[in-house]
């Protein structure tokens, strides 16, 4: 427990001085994780092919875990004393400035914080105005308490500095408590390895700092803000703050609309990393499989039944693989930087809840020229992610073979969690109200960093129920892209290309002669209805008002020509279909092949 003589010599610049050497730090093993994963990887992808440069590869990944590992825990020591220091000054000042007054008054505090001061006695039956007359100094009494110089007018001032200092030692104490329990705990095994043990505990070590550090507190985050907002707060902050915001809430900071792809990207991993580790070890503490089926008794026969044991085990094995197939795929993008000149990955968004999301872009949105954002859709989770990102991954390379010199971002967008089942889930349309406001905040939120509407060529890629949800982000309000691509789409809740924010001459449709999740979606509802006459290849075979889908002929679309096959073949390499959906992002209209 601090004195107060310990709170008044105390020099907090020592532990600024401190915090600040713990940040170069955390800022030098960001840069250097940085270059591994960029630079280092990129190299040794784009120069050797062997079994060497693999393990290369690998060693360079446990590099890049040790770097990001240094970076969140001395990010974390340097905010545990920027808020000691922060959180120390007001008792501090409370104390000086109760010393000062003492000092102004002749007061004398004692070493126990006591407060002596000069007694004055004023005697009613001396002459004139009376007499007062100085006495040996008397002790400090507590407020409440009696004793001789209760009347005296010094005795309430020497309670009012004593008082002060008391609270600034107790808070002081109080302060010194909760920071001296997380630094004691912000400490590394021996070793250079990091393990999954030691990124739970990092995570715990946020945790516990969050819950500790009054300084910065959660509610200083922007909640509910338009991404607009959400940019100006954090322009407003100095590089420290935005520092200790990205160390002590990496969820919060990663998943905030307008905020730069950089600042996303480093709190995302960290989250990342940690979340891996921490289902990893779930996955291990699962223990050995236990016997699928076992014997039991039926009518006093001998029968062999599924065990009921080994269903739990494999219910929560699944969940479990599913959730690290999922975060690898997003970890496997990390490493093929540079791969075939593949840029840079940024996480923008990550999160375990629910069925896992994930948003992690190709190139960096903030300064590309032209930006395209993929929506999947049914079944589309985290575990999936791997997939989604190599569609994407096809799409940035066919894009920016077609505009070279001008830089290009293909973004996977697994922002919301979508149907699972084409019956009854993905028939109904609330799961597009769900995910629409999040992918309208999303794209507001790119179009803000990037400077505005008219910094980047946006274009929006809505797979099949994905399609959907890209419809009604328009229905509900103005939808922040220059063109819409959609592929296997069941209805996109409008009648006509017209009715979508970006203009009929900008909505571009595919859908392969063999995919039949257009005819299902009139079957669900989830087009929409005009009066109108249906054609096919010209030929009109029915009139009214009448439901359409987006490869529909009277929709007004362009119909692009497709020579994949079934609902997934949209992105298979080499084909019509993937190069239309690029000729589209890159903006090269002419080059894009139409139907007949």
């Amino acid at each position: 427990m601090p004195t107060w003589q310990q709170l008044r010599d105390v020099k907090l610049s020592e532990f600024t001085e401190a915090a600040g050497g713990w940040g170069k730090v955390s800022s030098r093993a960001d840069t250097a994780k940085g270059r591994v994963d960029n630079e280092m990887r990129a190299r040794i992808h784009d120069t050797q092919q062997s079994k060497a440069a693999e393990g290369a590869v690998a060693d360079i990944g446990r590099l890049s875990r040790n770097y990001q590992y240094l970076h969140t825990e001395c990010g974390l020591i340097r905010t545990a004393l920027d808020g000691l220091a922060t959180e120390l000054a007001a008792p501090q000042q409370k104390l000086k400035q109760a010393l000062e007054d003492a000092e102004n008054l002749k007061f004398t505090v004692e070493a126990d914080g006591s407060v002596k001061y000069p007694v004055t006695v004023t005697v009613p039956y001396a002459p004139g105005p009376g007499v007062a007359k100085p006495s040996a100094p008397s002790p400090f009494l507590l407020p409440g308490t009696s004793g001789s110089g209760a009347a005296d007018p010094n005795k309430a001032k020497a309670d009012d500095i004593a008082a002060r200092i008391t609270s600034a030692v107790r808070d002081a104490n109080e302060i010194d408590g909760r920071y001296a329990g997380v630094l004691r705990r912000l400490k590394s095994p021996a070793g250079i390895a990091v393990t999954d043990e030691m990124l739970v505990d990092a995570a715990a070590d946020t945790k516990d700092l969050q819950k500790n550090a009054k300084f910065l507190p959660e509610s200083g985050i922007p909640k509910g803000k338009s991404p607009a907002e959400n940019k100006k707060w954090w322009a407003e902050r100095t590089q420290e703050e935005r520092d200790e915001y990205l160390t002590l809430y990496p969820a919060q900071i990663g998943a905030l609309d307008g905020l730069p792809a950089t600042a996303r990207d480093d709190a995302n991993r960290m989250v990342l990393a940690e979340t891996h580790a921490q289902v990893q070890l779930d996955r291990n503490a699962l223990g050995p499989e236990p016997d699928r089926m076992i014997w039991t008794r039926r009518g006093g026969e001998p029968v062999m039944i599924e065990n009921p044991e080994w269903r739990k085990w494999d219910d929560k094995r699944a969940a479990l693989d599913g959730r690290l197939k999922g975060m690898k795929a997003i970890e496997k993008r990390f490493e093929d930087t540079g791969v075939e000149g593949l840029p840079e990955a940024y996480l923008l968004g990550f999160d375990n809840d629910n069925l896992g999301h994930a948003i992690v872009a190709n190139g960096n949105p903030d300064t590309a020229k032209h930006t395209a954002v993929y929506v999947p859709g049914t079944t589309s989770k985290l575990e999936g992610a791997g997939g989604d990102i190599k569609r994407m991954v096809r799409v940035w390379r066919e894009s920016q073979g077609m505009v070279p010199g001008q830089s290009v971002s293909t973004i996977t967008w697994i922002g919301h969690d979508a149907p699972q089942s084409i019956v009854p889930e993905a028939m109904e349309k609330s799961w597009a109200h769900d995910g629409s406001p999040k992918l309208n905040q999303f794209l507001d939120g790119l179009q803000t960093t990037q400077g505005g509407a008219d910094k980047s060529h946006t274009t929006v890629i809505g797979h099949s129920y994905g399609s959907t949800v890209v419809g009604d982000a328009s229905n509900r309000g103005e939808l922040a892209a220059d063109d819409i691509v959609v592929a296997g789409s069941p209805g996109m809740l409008v009648g006509d290309a017209g009715d979508l924010d970006v203009g009929k001459k900008h909505v571009w449709s595919e859908a392969a002669g063999d995919d039949l999740v257009p005819a299902g979606g009139k079957a669900a509802g989830l087009g929409g209805y005009k009066w109108g006459i249906e054609k096919w290849h010209g030929i009109p075979f029915n009139a009214g008002y009448i439901q359409y889908v987006p490869s529909d002929e009277a929709f007004g679309a362009h119909r692009m020509q497709t020579d994949t096959s079934g609902h997934s073949g949209y992105w298979d390499s080499d084909t019509v279909s993937l190069r239309n959906q690029a000729a589209v992002v890159a903006g090269k209209y002419d080059q894009v092949k139409e139907a007949d």
